[in-house]
């Protein structure tokens, strides 16, 4: 596949220097891209318009634009081409490699406090990790040779034209009962359904893809093995366009709160990062953009022995961290504008900052263990981040009912932007809505409209919701922990030495 035109990525720079894009140019080729996005009752014609989606679209090209406010930390010269690239694009080689990637993602994950789980720098890190072990692509058997080499050769892509990437990589639940029975015949799981001059026919439907609707391209890469009586048509690793004939995405209701301003809805009117229902009605995948293509056994074990869940945990880990800080302080703040400094709330402020601090431990003790798995790359020790995927899970439930205990009635009595604007209401609100030591009440009432955006809101129950499920649910990741664990030898030498003492002793 050709590289995209200037029309197409919104590239503005005249001498073909590709490299870290600004939030004008993704917008511009946002805007200039069709694709079959549906809302509600109505076909999307430009998602940049839309009152629903203009507000993510614009926090999106905040973070294009962030990574050149803070250089520093976002950017880095491309190893082949010297152009300022994403570093999130990195294919770490040393531990400091790590440390290096873990600033520019805190810097992306402080645009939304980590309320937005699939920027762009989470696909980047995924395809980097890929990168970074080609022979796993390649397969056990050498079999995918051709599929490792595209895998490579987008993620050059991916990181030069710096592409905005999204994901899917579950099957619809229909039947829970029979879901996994990937027979000849059912058709609602994606497959191939035949070959063409230039590539493949797929058809079939995926769950969930966030971050859709503003997206450049959407990846289709192995989650689970397939079960044993799978046909080679649905082991599929692919990337395309979402501009492809044949693809749909049916969004969910929306969670942006429209028509609005930052100080009556903070977060709901900026951070909406949407998640849509994937249809591919036999789309056509272009041979140099598939992955993998009927290879069982590398579908089958591509996912295991690579370090891609130790590699992207740093990713999400850091934005985890980012968003129980942003909870922390919001808490606090709570406290402070009503001087609660009761037990109970000075313990539950306290609990907020020990999750904090186990998840902030976690990621740097990952990174300062961080080795190499055998092709040059270096990633994270998976052991400290490995917990996070099921504790994060349990976790977040409970620091929103933290922020409801904490905030009680008063996340219920916060007045409007257009309450304060009233020459009538203001002064009455002045007077009996204020805070303690000082704090005013238009103050007191941004914290308290803060906090209900975070934890009371549409997006509020749907981060719920996200945070509980999108490194899969916490009783999965706590069984995966088990199977996980395979060098139990000191765990059994203590155990060991314990009864060879009793038995000495007796």
């Amino acid at each position: 596949m050709s590289r995209r035109t200037e029309h197409e990525t919104g590239r503005i720079d005249s001498v073909g220097v590709m490299g870290a894009r600004t939030g004008e140019a993704f917008l511009k080729g946002l805007s200039s891209r069709g694709r079959e996005v549906w809302l509600g009752r109505e076909r999307v014609d430009d998602v940049t318009e839309h009152p629903a989606l203009a507000g993510a679209a614009k926090s999106l090209a905040a973070v294009f634009d962030r990574q050149h406010e803070f250089p520093d930390d976002c950017l880095m010269p491309d190893p082949e081409t010297g152009e300022p690239t994403n570093v999130s694009h990195m294919i770490p080689k040393s531990v400091g490699d790590l440390k290096r990637r873990h600033k520019g993602l805190r810097r992306i994950a402080e645009m939304s406090v980590g309320l937005m789980g699939r920027t762009p720098d989470y696909m980047n890190v995924t395809f980097a990790g890929f990168a970074g072990e080609p022979n796993a692509w390649a397969g056990p058997n050498r079999t995918n040779e051709q599929g490792a080499a595209n895998l490579r050769a987008f993620q050059r892509q991916l990181a030069r034209e710096d592409l905005a990437l999204t994901h899917t990589i579950v099957q619809p639940t229909n039947n829970k009962a029979t879901d996994n029975q990937l027979y000849k015949g059912n058709t609602v799981p994606l497959h191939k359904v035949a070959d063409t001059e230039h590539g493949i026919i797929v058809r079939g439907a995926r769950i969930l893809a966030t971050l859709a609707p503003f997206a450049d391209e959407i990846a289709v890469y192995p989650a689970l093995p397939l079960p044993p009586d799978a046909g080679p048509e649905y082991a599929l690793s692919f990337s395309i366009g979402m501009e492809t004939p044949g693809l749909i995405f049916l969004c969910r209701d929306s969670a942006s709160t429209v028509n609005t301003n930052a100080f009556d809805h903070p977060l709901s009117s900026r951070f909406d990062e949407q998640d849509a229902f994937v249809i591919y009605d036999n789309v056509e995948i272009p041979r140099d953009r598939l992955f993998i293509n009927g290879d069982i056994e590398t579908y089958n074990t591509v996912m295991g022995p690579t370090s891609w869940w130790a590699n992207i945990m740093q990713q999400t880990t850091i934005r985890a961290m980012t968003k129980l800080e942003f909870a922390y302080g919001l808490a606090t703040r709570m406290a402070e504008a009503v001087n609660d400094v009761s037990p109970a709330t000075i313990e539950m402020l306290g609990e907020l900052a020990g999750y904090l601090e186990v998840t902030r431990n976690a990621v740097l003790l990952a990174e300062e263990h961080g080795y190499d798995r055998g092709e040059g790359s270096v990633f994270p020790d998976g052991r400290p981040l490995h917990p996070m995927r099921s504790l994060l899970a349990v976790w977040y439930p409970r620091v929103r009912e933290i922020l409801m205990l904490i905030g009680s009635h008063n996340l219920l009595a916060a007045p409007s932007r257009a309450m304060f604007d009233d020459a009538r209401l203001r002064p009455l609100i002045d007077e009996f809505l204020h805070g303690a030591n000082g704090v005013e009440a238009e103050a007191r009432a941004a914290v308290y409209r803060l906090a209900w955006d975070f934890i009371g809101s549409a997006l509020g129950g749907r981060n719920e919701l996200y945070e509980r499920n999108y490194l899969a649910s916490a009783k999965t990741n706590r069984s995966l922990q088990h199977l996980a664990y395979t060098d139990r030898t000191a765990a059994y030498a203590l155990v060991d030495g314990i009864l060879a003492a009793g038995r000495n002793l007796s």
